[in-house]
């Protein structure tokens, strides 16, 4: 369609015009003059300019392409508007204005279309990011935010972002994801999901750790849904991303500075804060600097079945980085005694990674069993083991349990929750 760049421009520049100029009232088939022009009035105005000029396209598919671009540029986020619509697209990254790319299905490609200029791309990041009261620009070019969606954003501005303002946009499903669908898609299988139910039953406290883009949100959201719905549950997000379909839900979002870079609100004095409130539970969608400490520390002292992500290759590698990020709140703590409060915070690890066909699995589920002298020590109980590659790439391989027991067993008799002694058997 980009024989008709031009006309989509100048119709663009004109209803902007017209909506700026607003309440006029001379259009015959304009709104009441209260209120705030609205999109059906815009397609009126769209549609009559498009009859009677010359230069606009006669087949009626053509001028509805257009009336869409230029509606979606001026109510919406412009040539990210298809992209946001198509249920299939999970990822949008946007290198510059004339570099797009999608994934699908865990593959990435470039899109067929971009951005006309840069004063278009910073439009449609002012539009992405007021809403939730952000702010993004040269003094502060990092910007983490969320469409109304819950679609995660993130946006790198120049001089950082060498070749044009860079966004990052990851989609989460709208689809009520459960276990039993996580089964049929064989992300674990039907022993690991019955174990991981009983374990928030049981109320232990459960990491879930992955790479980027291996489904450590999407997973956490699952698990949630195993919680009782009489429980009080907090949730502690940078940008607000976890659906809970319980019914005492309360969210925080931290806050980035203002103007005048005053008025932070971080991961950290929220996780204290909602020490506060009362919780049952405590969920941190991720746990990325020294607010670790806090949530460590709230596991320990009594919110049990507390939940939150880490970026990690491996459940060790997850230990040690929850140490580290402990040990960012400056706090001078002997090691000995950081790593007991991760042996006693942590009882459960499951592990996430994306493979090469895109497809999400849970490779681990590792239990912290105690120390041995300084060491962490951990077993794994069920792990997926990759046999090879078929012939359309798809990954082929099994779940299967370790043949290790885990240590809480007798918490599943006494508590009453169902337990088969087969799950665990190699």
């Amino acid at each position: 369609m980009s024989q008709w760049t031009a006309l989509t421009s100048q119709l663009r520049d004109r209803l902007q015009a017209a909506l700026t100029a607003w309440p006029a009232g001379s259009h015959p088939g304009s709104p009441p003059l209260t209120g705030q022009p609205d999109r059906p009035y815009a397609t009126r105005l769209l549609e009559e300019w498009l009859a009677h000029d010359p230069a606009a396209p006669s087949h009626p598919t053509d001028r509805r392409f257009i009336i869409q671009e230029i509606l979606d540029d001026v109510f919406g986020l412009g040539p990210l508007e298809p992209w946001l619509r198509d249920p299939t697209i999970s990822e949008i990254m946007v290198n510059g204005t004339q570099a797009v790319y999608l994934e699908r299905a865990g593959k990435l490609f470039r899109a067929d279309s971009s951005f006309e200029d840069e004063r278009q791309l910073r439009r449609v990041i002012e539009r992405i990011v007021t809403p939730v009261g952000r702010r993004v620009d040269e003094a502060h070019p990092l910007c983490d935010a969320r469409l109304s969606s819950g679609a995660r954003v993130n946006v790198v501005l120049p001089p950082l972002a060498i070749d044009g303002p860079a966004v990052t946009i990851r989609k989460f499903t709208e689809q009520r994801l459960s276990l039993e669908m996580l089964i049929q898609r064989q992300t674990l299988s039907e022993a690991m999901a019955a174990f991981l139910r009983g374990c928030l039953l049981l109320r232990k406290n459960l990491v879930v750790s992955g790479g980027t883009g291996s489904g450590k949100t999407t997973f956490l959201n699952v698990l949630s849904g195993q919680i009782p719905n009489d429980e009080r549950i907090i949730t502690i997000e940078d940008a607000a991303e976890l659906k809970l379909q319980q019914p005492h839900v309360v969210r925080l979002e931290s806050r980035s500075p203002n103007a005048e870079g005053q008025g932070t609100i971080t991961l950290r004095q929220l996780v204290i804060n909602a020490l506060r409130m009362r919780p049952d539970r405590i969920i941190v969608g991720e746990c990325r600097g020294a607010e670790a400490l806090d949530m460590l520390q709230a596991m320990n002292t009594g919110h049990d079945g507390s939940l939150t992500t880490v970026h990690a290759n491996a459940p060790r590698e997850a230990l040690a980085r929850i140490e580290t990020m402990a040990l960012m709140a400056g706090l001078d703590l002997p090691l000995r005694a950081l790593r007991e409060q991760v042996r006693g915070a942590i009882h459960l690890i499951a592990h996430l990674a994306r493979f090469a066909d895109g497809t999400r699995r849970v490779v681990s589920v590792t239990q912290v069993t105690g120390m041995e002298g300084e060491i962490l020590t951990t077993q794994e109980l069920f792990r997926y083991r990759q046999t090879g590659v078929d012939s359309q790439g798809q990954v082929l391989g099994q779940f299967e349990a370790t043949g290790v027991i885990p240590t809480f067993l007798e918490e599943f008799r006494t508590r009453g929750i169902p337990l088969n002694l087969p799950w665990f058997h190699r």
